[in-house]
């Protein structure tokens, strides 16, 4: 049955993780995009595909992303863990997030 769908055209893994990648760009990390579609079963070329169509790179969703839920830099260290933890649980590097930060701190 699936196969029928799939030779019919109905069934895309390459359309499914165009539409994934598209929906999620700019709320998560690239990283955390492929690792949901390859959990997903979804084969790595088209990951590679879906996220090369993807707009935006990390470092820019990165600061959109930062910019639009937090958009002042962190008071004290509770602040900025409870930063880090959530760009962290989208996806994000701790080293960019902590770039972006101390960037933000300078620019202030």
């Amino acid at each position: 049955m699936l196969d029928e769908l799939t030779s019919l055209g109905f069934l895309s893994d390459e359309r499914y993780a165009q539409a994934v990648a598209k929906q999620k760009a700019g709320r998560y990390s690239r990283r955390r995009i492929a690792g949901g579609l390859k959990a997903k079963g979804v084969g790595p070329d088209a990951i590679d595909l879906a996220l090369s169509e993807a707009e935006g790179s990390d470092e820019s969703t990165l600061r959109a992303l930062w910019q639009r839920r937090f958009g002042r830099v962190p008071a004290d260290e509770r602040e900025k863990a409870r930063q880090v933890r959530f760009l962290q649980s989208r996806g994000f590097a701790l080293s960019a997030i902590l770039k972006l930060l101390r960037e933000a701190r300078t620019e202030r």
